[in-house]
């Protein structure tokens, strides 16, 4: 073989492999896209979300065919940075976090997480006086986690649209729920703001105590699962369809966790629309957060 003869195959070699590259990029690209970072707001740490959405992410991995890792935060707000900086792609949040997430990021929609029988309400004892809202004025209420949508904002509301100013005209606390069920069976407290699986609970840990509702809210809106907006829309898309598609699946998957309780009996909702959390957006407005762009209690 000639040295020209060499060189020219040499030639072809290298125009061969550098022809190749674009292909080996866009490879890597399409392996990358379908990577994706989740997180669940209220659930920190790695080993607690997998042990309650870890198989409903090896079930949503089959039915979509994405490689699904977790993100932990450890708090709504470092939610929102992370998906502001693109660290991290979806995100299973409250109705009350949609609202600040949709204000300081241009977060969509994925799906609904329906929850039944997901109300805020006012709870008292069965032998109180208290009849009705009215009948709190002046008088102490607990609720429960600040910020957190059925246990504080949710019960305030409900106040508030019974005509008392949950700021004003009451005496509003914030302590654990065993704690407050012990205050009002004492007598050290009125009522307590809380939704209706917490009263099952409530209900089942104090057996030999009866409670009664005095007043109760709408129905609150879904958790939602959120997509940061660098989510190219056809991974949007694929996630939506495997929702709807493989909803008992799904479903049973999400039942295998213990705080997932909470979503026994629910469905997965594609048509959620952003006017769906106006009455969230209400709630911040009551208690005195009217632009709704942070996190009460952070």
């Amino acid at each position: 073989m000639t040295a020209s003869t060499g060189f020219a195959i040499a030639r072809r070699t290298l125009l061969a492999a550098a022809a190749s590259l674009p292909l080996v990029f866009q490879a890597n690209l399409a392996a990358a896209a379908e990577k994706i970072r989740f997180a669940v707001t209220d659930i920190a740490g790695l080993e607690d979300l997998q042990r309650e959405y870890g198989a409903l992410v090896e079930a949503l991995e089959k039915a979509t065919g994405y490689e699904i890792k977790f993100t932990p935060v450890n708090s709504r707000t470092a939610a929102v940075e992370a998906m502001r900086a693109k660290q991290v792609d979806f995100v299973l949040t409250g109705p009350a976090e949609y609202v600040v997430f949709k204000r300081r990021t241009e977060a969509n929609v994925v799906i609904g997480f329906q929850r039944p029988d997901y109300f805020a309400m006012i709870v008292t004892l069965a032998e109180s006086p208290i009849e009705g809202p009215a009948d709190l004025k002046g008088k102490k209420v607990a609720f429960g986690d600040v910020g957190s949508t059925s246990a504080h904002l949710g019960p305030m509301q409900v106040l508030a649209d019974f005509g008392i100013d949950p700021i004003k005209d009451i005496e509003p606390l914030h302590v654990s729920r065993n704690v407050a069920v012990e205050s009002l069976i004492k007598g050290d407290i009125a009522a307590i703001g809380m939704n209706a699986t917490h009263l099952v609970s409530v209900r089942n840990k104090f057996p030999d105590t009866a409670f009664k509702v005095v007043a109760r809210g709408r129905d609150l809106p879904n958790d939602p699962l959120l997509a940061g907006a660098h989510v190219d829309q056809t991974v949007i898309d694929k996630m939506r369809t495997a929702f709807i598609d493989n909803q008992q699946v799904l479903i049973e998957a999400l039942l295998k966790g213990e705080d997932t309780q909470k979503y026994k009996g629910m469905h997965f909702l594609a048509g959620i629309d952003d006017k769906n959390y106006d009455y969230v957006r209400r709630m911040y407005a009551t208690i005195g957060y009217p632009e709704y762009s942070e996190f009460v209690g952070q």
